[in-house]
């Protein structure tokens, strides 16, 4: 690329916050129509450097060039004055206003001093267009689906005039088409000469949809190297070590059934849900995103209430729609969405470990807070947690760090059923290993796991035991050694009757 093509560059920026160093000498540069995609460990540093980019961080040394002129960002005004437009994992939109509103939000075009309407909806119109999205400016957000939302994100993008457009983790809650989607869209972008920060933490999206990749390590860059790089080299610069083994599951001989659930049915989300799991077993649970997956779980740990049906744990059948029942019989659910269920934000990492053993630490009323704080301290030691110290804000962690939190808090409950519902989405591949191995210990001594994955391979990796749902109903059950891609696919998009359901069931178990 010759220099008149570099839209953004990046000299030595260095970032600390108390008792933190995020950045320490980072270098990236992105030109037009260039896809530059930003690879790291959850902690690295990527989200830092992109705040920076969008006015909510300065930094602390370094500078940041535009167009080869150097700039100060101050605020999310002056990143947009300057074509540098973010897209972040939590999207930053209106549910109760419409498509139109969202996208022209605080900007729209005025007549006579008055909103112009029709103006505002034909213009977003022709956003929607050019994004390849097909809903009506008038439509609610909260109607869409997140598939949509991340397009209504990029018109917004585009109506900014963005010429550098970051996009953070965007392939993490979709599916396979979806994603499909999404990069005609940003190859349609890269042909109309806008540059594209591409982070994602899905190894093989890089050569699909990358042109370079810079690699960012403990708040440095460790190397800018093509797309086309192999995916153990792209894993070393990223963890400073060879992983052998992406899913290293140590399967042990399964014990007696811990966790019985039959019969389950909530009229319209999921119909006569029956399965085990036994001690020292990983059961996964395969499907398509609305299959009813996450609904089972929730209601097996009383968080949804179900119509009919049973839960038995250790053989003792448990009262249904009671969280604290599921909890002392030793239930724990590590749920999908950790920042919205399985976190509180604004609390320390130890008061968010100590969460689920905060009744049995209490006596008289007050909390014992030194032991409670001693067994957060050997859990977060346990689990590597990267954090300044427990009183570090849980919110402030990165998203690997975040989730070993979410399980260390059922740790600390000597938890025997644990259901892991999508465990490593938004996780990079080494925290993502870091969580199989915890896994591993804890079947290994005694405990059952279901886990919950739109990760196909991970399903089939770490799995004893595969179950497949579809439309609410369990439509197979393979044992690992039979379960490959092809056929827990061809369970997931199979539409039975509830008797096609229980044959297949069956034929599946004698696989």
């Amino acid at each position: 690329m010759s220099d008149r093509d570099e839209l953004l560059r990046i000299e030595g920026i260095r970032k600390t916050f108390p008792g933190v160093v995020a950045l320490d000498g980072v270098d990236f540069d992105l030109c037009r129509g260039e896809v530059h995609v930003l690879l790291g460990e959850n902690g690295a540093g990527k989200s830092t450097l992109i705040k920076m980019l969008s006015g909510a961080h300065r930094p602390d040394a370094g500078r940041v060039l535009v167009d080869g002129e150097e700039v100060r960002i101050h605020d999310a005004q002056e990143a947009e004055r300057l074509g540098i437009a973010t897209i972040y994992q939590e999207f930053n939109l209106v549910p109760d206003l419409s498509v139109a509103e969202n996208i022209f939000l605080g900007r729209q075009p005025r007549r006579f001093g008055m909103i112009d309407r029709k103006r505002t909806e034909a213009d977003a119109a022709e956003l929607l267009e050019r994004v390849g999205l097909s809903v009506s400016p008038r439509a609610r957000v909260r109607e869409l689906g997140i598939a949509r939302l991340q397009m209504v994100e990029i018109a917004k993008a585009l109506s900014l005039d963005a010429r550098v457009l970051i996009m953070d983790e965007p392939t993490a809650v979709l599916t396979s088409g979806e994603v499909d989607r999404l990069f005609t869209i940003v190859r349609r972008l890269r042909e109309d000469g806008v540059g594209i920060v591409f982070i994602t933490h899905h190894l093989e999206e890089i050569a699909a949809i990358g042109d370079r990749v810079t690699v960012i390590r403990d708040g440095r860059s460790v190397g800018q190297v093509p797309a086309a790089t192999p995916r153990d080299e792209l894993v070393r610069l990223m963890v400073g070590r060879s992983i052998d083994q992406q899913y290293p599951r140590e399967r042990t001989d399964a014990g007696a059934a811990l966790l019985t659930v039959e019969g389950l049915t909530r009229d319209g989300v999921f119909h006569d849900v029956s399965f085990q799991v036994r001690a020292g077993e990983v059961v996964g649970v395969a499907g398509l995103v609305g299959a009813g997956r996450t609904e089972v779980a929730r209601a097996v740990f009383g968080a949804d209430p179900y119509d009919s049906g049973t839960v038995h744990v250790s053989g003792a059948r448990l009262r249904r729609h009671d969280v604290n029942a599921a909890m002392a019989a030793g239930i724990g659910l590590v749920p999908e969405d950790r920042k919205g269920q399985g976190l509180v934000l604004d609390a320390s990492v130890a008061e968010n470990l100590g969460l689920v053993t905060l009744r049995a630490a209490t006596r008289g009323g007050l909390v014992d807070r030194k032991a409670q704080r001693a067994a957060a301290a050997r859990v977060a030691e346990r689990l590597g947690v990267r954090m300044a110290g427990l009183g570090q804000h849980v919110r402030t962690l990165s998203g690997g760090n975040q989730q070993k939190v979410v399980i260390g808090k059922w740790l600390l409950a000597n938890t025997k059923v644990l259901i892991l519902d999508e465990p490593t989405r938004g996780i990079d591949v080494g925290a993502k290993v870091e969580i199989y191995q915890l896994i591993n210990e804890l079947t290994a001594a005694g405990a059952a796991v279901l886990m919950i994955s739109s990760d196909l391979p991970e399903v089939l990796g770490m799995s004893d035991r595969v179950l497949v749902m579809a439309q609410g109903r369990m439509v197979g059950e393979l044992p690992a050694s039979a379960a490959t891609q092809d056929s827990v696919m061809a369970l997931a998009v199979s539409t039975p009757t509830s008797n096609e359901a229980a044959t297949e069931v069956e034929a599946a178990r004698g696989h």
